[in-house]
């Protein structure tokens, strides 16, 4: 499973993978089994082949047919072509080639992240190995087994997802009996920790796994002070966006956002917007 080349990249080479990392983990008990994107399906198979050891099944950024199943020639074309670059530039010191492949994955991530991404492409795969993955991967096709997935079973994709189309988040909701489907709102495949998705993430999983969360803080009587207007401001603040895309958002000028900024950092005690929103975090804004 570890080898940096390997003449065997079937499906079925990567359900025995699986069977043998349950078996050495050992389990006892019926378990939750996690399945992220081309995981999905290997998931999907182990839940059929061994109904008794699984308990739940959550799936994220999943499908049940790779691209080159998926009756699209345009985006086959696509992919072809994204493979062909994958062999012929995956391994140069030069990340453009990679980034093909990761901008698709995280297109919302800073350059630091997308230059860690395009690194950790280079450290975990040859060019020539990582296109092989990718070509077997088109060929998945579980939508046969959806039917047959016994336990409770949690869906959950990103709306704008670049790397796996919503669509088949919609094919396993539509396929597997008992299922439960979560659309997040990001275009990232791989959440990012301070979009709200990731929070909505987090959410779902523990309200599916019967866990309560941790309870909310209680909101400071500071904000009680905020105008309607500041409030949505400050939520804006919260997630990220400069004056001119608050401004955008709400429909209002530059200097119209300022002058609420002004006033949020007055009411709340804040000099600067980094305070601003740690305050928020810190003291239960809702």
């Amino acid at each position: 499973m570890t080898d940096w080349n390997t003449a065997d990249l079937s499906f079925e080479r990567q359900i025995a993978d699986l069977e043998a990392v349950v078996e050495a983990a050992d389990c006892r008990e019926p378990f939750t089994l996690l399945g992220i994107s081309q995981g999905g399906a290997q998931c999907i198979r182990y839940a059929v082949r061994h109904p008794e050891r699984v308990s739940r099944l959550i799936l994220y950024g999943a499908y049940a047919q790779g691209w080159a199943r998926r009756k699209d020639p345009g985006k086959a074309r696509e992919n072809d072509s994204i493979a062909e670059l994958m062999r012929a530039g995956w391994g140069r010191n030069n990340p453009v080639f990679r980034q093909i492949f990761t901008s698709r994955f995280v297109p919302d991530a800073t350059d630091e992240q997308i230059a860690w991404f395009n690194d950790l492409c280079l450290k975990t795969a040859s060019g020539s190995t990582a296109a092989a993955v990718f070509q077997s991967r088109s060929e998945i096709d579980v939508v046969d087994l959806l039917p047959q997935v016994a336990p409770p079973t949690l869906i959950l994709h990103a709306r704008e997802d670049a790397a796996i189309p919503l669509s088949q988040g919609h094919v396993l909701a539509s396929g597997i009996p008992h299922s439960e489907f979560v659309e997040l709102d990001s275009r990232n495949h791989i959440l990012l920790e301070h979009e709200p998705a990731w929070s909505r993430f987090c959410e779902a999983i523990l309200d599916f796994m019967g866990m309560a969360a941790a309870p909310a803080a209680r909101e400071d009587a500071a904000f009680a002070a905020l105008s309607a207007r500041e409030r949505e401001i400050l939520a804006l603040l919260a997630e990220g966006l400069g004056n001119a895309e608050i401004a955008g958002r709400l429909s209002i000028s530059d200097k119209t956002v300022r002058n609420h900024v002004s006033n949020v950092f007055d009411k709340l005690g804040v000099w600067t917007r980094a305070q601003a929103i740690v305050f928020a975090h810190d003291h239960g804004f809702k």
